[in-house]
């Protein structure tokens, strides 16, 4: 019977094994992949983590992996396949049929964005496809890009970039914007950034970098190919929340209902970093929410006592 079991080794799950571990609790991490690191593995170069400009985001997350090591974290690899409230202890269940027992539990098994599924976009992710314009934007200075999608987030990230980019091209695929209104009107002040409506990004393409993309209009006709740089897609996130769901709250996106605090509605299962309700999900936030979690797992210890 452990203390703590975290799933998830990306940025939040590793902070909160390092909390967990200055404090003396007896835990283990459990992580689909053996190399963990979760989102950040794929980006390109981290330029806004405090402190560490530039660095390659592989680089960061063997930094992160490297602290819970060194703190004698125990790792464990393996699928989730169930998660169980138990009343006074959780119990966690791999593919392998290995059960895990533990009185607290932190989820932090993170998001994923959306994918579109085109030629290019699995080959190009950071090499030119982002899915962060706030985390990649700023490599991408005075040259061309386009932004795939229409609500708040790719209207929002059209806007942002067309404040240092040369030409902005937002390809939606109706022929209005699901975006906030106040957004939408930011967004046709910019004189930089051209709506292309009821079109799909076919594939994206380039060498070692992107170069361009294909895109065709619903109504038929040829694919008509532009010149970018950079492909931004923004058409949605998909929270890894399937093996908790029916044991604590979600909200109707699927993440896990939970405060600054990580405390959801099920007394001793917190979550943390992309995979709670939040407003803004960025490495840096994923890390204070493991420390928060921690924290919030030491109260309930407490409690219990």
């Amino acid at each position: 019977m452990y203390d703590l079991i975290i799933i998830g080794a990306g940025p939040a799950g590793l902070s909160a094994a390092v909390y967990g571990r200055r404090a003396g609790l007896d835990l283990i991490v459990i992580e689909q992949t053996p190399m963990g690191g979760g989102q950040v593995v794929d980006t390109y170069e981290v330029d806004n983590y405090l402190g560490m400009p530039g660095i390659n985001g592989f680089d960061l997350a063997q930094k992160f992996r490297g602290h819970a090591d060194r703190l004698g974290t125990v790792f464990r690899s393996g699928r989730v396949t169930a998660v169980r409230d138990e009343g006074d202890f959780k119990a966690v269940e791999t593919a392998d049929g290995t059960v895990y027992e533990a009185r607290t539990l932190i989820l932090a098994g993170g998001a994923e964005h959306a994918k579109l599924g085109v030629p290019g976009e699995e080959e190009y992710r950071g090499q030119g496809v982002s899915y962060c314009a706030t985390c990649d934007g700023a490599f991408f200075k005075k040259r061309n890009v386009a932004v795939v999608g229409g609500g708040d987030v790719a209207v929002e990230d059209a806007v942002y970039l067309s404040r240092f980019c040369r030409k902005v091209y937002l390809i939606h695929r109706r022929d209005s914007l699901r975006a906030a209104k106040s957004l939408q009107e930011k967004l046709f002040s910019c004189e930089n950034v051209e709506v292309i409506w009821n079109s799909t990004l076919q594939k994206i393409q380039g060498t070692d970098l992107v170069e361009g993309i294909g895109i065709r209009s619903k109504d038929g006709g040829a694919e008509r190919e532009l010149a970018v740089d950079g492909v931004f897609i923004a058409v949605g996130m998909r929270p890894r929340t399937e093996v908790c769901r029916g044991v604590a709250a979600c909200d109707e996106g699927g993440y896990l209902i939970a405060g600054e605090d990580c405390v959801t509605n099920v007394p001793g299962i917190f979550a943390a970093g992309d995979i709670r309700t939040k407003a803004l999900r960025q490495i840096v936030t994923a890390v204070s929410d493991g420390a928060c979690a921690v924290a919030s797992v030491e109260k309930y210890l407490i409690s219990r006592v």
